[in-house]
């Protein structure tokens, strides 16, 4: 993960809609020599839990605030191209009467989509992470506060399109949804099982197309169970909107008053 990448220790030049940015604080990495010409590192583990504690103290901060807020955040996941964008498109444009929503999206760079989901009538804040190849709670935390709150009853944070990294990062959300597309295979799950072993809920999009490109639901449902048990799965389209209904009726049972909220999300 981002221990070993680099990305989480890089400098970098993270921008909130092209208006604030800050840099990633540098960390040294020590390399020890020995006397017998061995080069050993003795800081990777060090760096990346101390890196990681402060994003889980930084979340459980924004956890309080949203639940403060009576605000439902979903941390979406996938990896590039399986359909996020598009989902929160058909979602806020038929949801509308169903639930007040904002959203907070994570890309490397540009504001694309964020003005794509702006089109809908619906506050989207863009966060360019630069080189970071995930969203971090300090980063939701100043995007949230370029948000209207008053009277929003769902957040859907978009993070950026990676099957790894995100996974290590809370970043204070109610529940975690990862996406799982068509042309991706059905093995993914087993590849990538960190992030789906953590997922509240898992979705298989673009179903309209899976006969054409050969996709196995039934092995991806098998592969995604044996990973995730937990995990409500539902299959959909957001291109025909096969399937929609069922992802609404979800979001609508998560904007009811819960018995208890999830204080904190164990990282697997």
């Amino acid at each position: 993960m981002c221990g070993t990448c680099g990305c989480a220790v890089t400098p970098g030049n993270v921008r909130i809609e092209s208006e604030h940015s800050h840099s990633h604080e540098h960390h040294e990495h020590h390399h020890h020599h020995h006397g017998d010409g061995e080069h050993t590192h003795t800081h990777t583990v060090e760096l990346h839990e101390a890196i990681l504690s402060k994003n889980d103290r930084l979340a459980e901060r924004n956890r309080g605030f949203f639940a403060a807020k009576n605000l439902v955040v979903l941390n979406l996941l996938s990896s590039p191209g399986s359909g996020k964008t598009a989902l929160l498109e058909r979602t806020l444009t038929e949801g509308r009467s169903r639930f007040r929503s904002a959203v907070i999206v994570g890309d490397l760079e540009t504001d694309n989509d964020a003005q794509r989901l702006r089109k809908t009538g619906t506050q989207a804040v863009q966060i360019a992470t630069g080189n970071v190849c995930h969203l971090e709670a300090d980063m939701v935390a100043k995007a949230v506060q370029k948000l209207d709150l008053e009277g929003l009853q769902l957040l859907v944070i978009e993070n950026v399109g990676n099957l790894v990294c995100p996974a290590a990062y809370d970043l204070g959300e109610t529940r975690r949804v990862a996406l799982l597309s068509t042309t991706e295979g059905e093995d993914k799950p087993l590849k990538y099982p960190t992030l789906f072993k953590s997922v509240d809920v898992a979705i298989v999009t673009k179903i309209d197309i899976a006969e054409v490109v050969g996709f196995d639901r039934d092995r991806a449902i098998e592969n995604i169970r044996r990973v995730a048990p937990q995990a409500q799965i539902l299959e959909l389209s957001a291109r025909t909107g096969e399937g929609m209904e069922a992802w609404y009726n979800y979001l609508e049972t998560q904007l009811q008053p819960m018995p208890e909220l999830v204080l904190s999300r164990s990282r697997f």
